[in-house]
């Protein structure tokens, strides 16, 4: 019982941050919502088991999301993220656009670009590129899903990521723990990840979708000078 409340109470939280409600809000409830069914009183749960641990938690870890936030944020001002994703797209070609897009987000991703950021950087040129190349738009997300929130997120060695980050103060491990395991993983990740796209491609192009005509958030051709992308890339290498 106290595995399924857990789960429900997850399933719940993501459902109602998807549709707009207040995470802070419902994080709490949700949790005490889960508590209930381990037979622990509610306040009490609340007040020496939620909010301890909430409190942990940002003691431990918020330096490293504001650290990244920041990384993140002045990469995509100074035009360094868009230079490396344009520059990586540009050398696979558009005769392999899914796997550009695929790759420059893994890039980005793996030098330490927050994940959300990743995806606003390469957007434009992904765009762009599947419209050149008659791609359906709509697979456009499932790239920056196999790109960022899969292999790159915390199965490749020394990954910055928090998700990486988080497991090594639990288990006295570094980022780069497990490197076989992590890079097993990693392939699987993207076998799967890329295999599921070439097959919707396939059936999408069988049927005769093509890119489509879309008239909401296509982006604009930017004239703005953006930064060699190997001075772009020096901050990815040191962190």
């Amino acid at each position: 019982m106290d595995i399924i409340a857990i789960v429900l109470s997850l399933f719940l939280l993501v459902t109602f941050a998807y549709r707009g409600f207040s995470v802070i809000l419902f994080a709490p409830i949700f949790a005490l919502f889960a508590a209930s069914f381990s037979g622990l009183p509610i306040l009490p749960g609340y007040t020496e088991l939620f909010m301890a641990k909430a409190v942990t938690y940002i003691k431990s870890f918020f330096p490293v999301f504001l650290l990244g936030a920041v990384f993140g944020k002045v990469m995509e001002e100074t035009g360094m993220a868009r230079s490396i994703a344009m520059e990586t797209i540009k050398l696979i070609g558009k005769d392999k656009a899914v796997f550009a897009v695929v790759f420059a987000c893994m890039i980005l991703c793996y030098g330490g670009i927050s994940m959300f950021v990743c995806a606003f950087a390469v957007y434009p040129f992904a765009a762009a590129l599947f419209r050149e190349a008659d791609i359906p738009k709509r697979l456009i997300p499932a790239c920056f899903v196999a790109g960022v929130f899969t292999a790159t997120m915390d199965c490749y060695p020394g990954s910055p990521q928090i998700q990486n980050i988080i497991p090594t103060s639990f288990f006295g491990t570094s980022t780069w723990s497990a490197p076989v395991l992590g890079l097993i993983g990693a392939v699987l990740y993207f076998g799967l990840a890329w295999g599921w796209i070439s097959y919707r491609h396939k059936k999408l192009k069988a049927k005769g979708e093509g890119y489509g005509h879309h008239v909401l958030n296509e982006p604009e051709e930017s004239r703005e000078a953006l930064p060699d992308w190997r001075l772009s890339s020096l901050p990815l290498l040191l962190v």
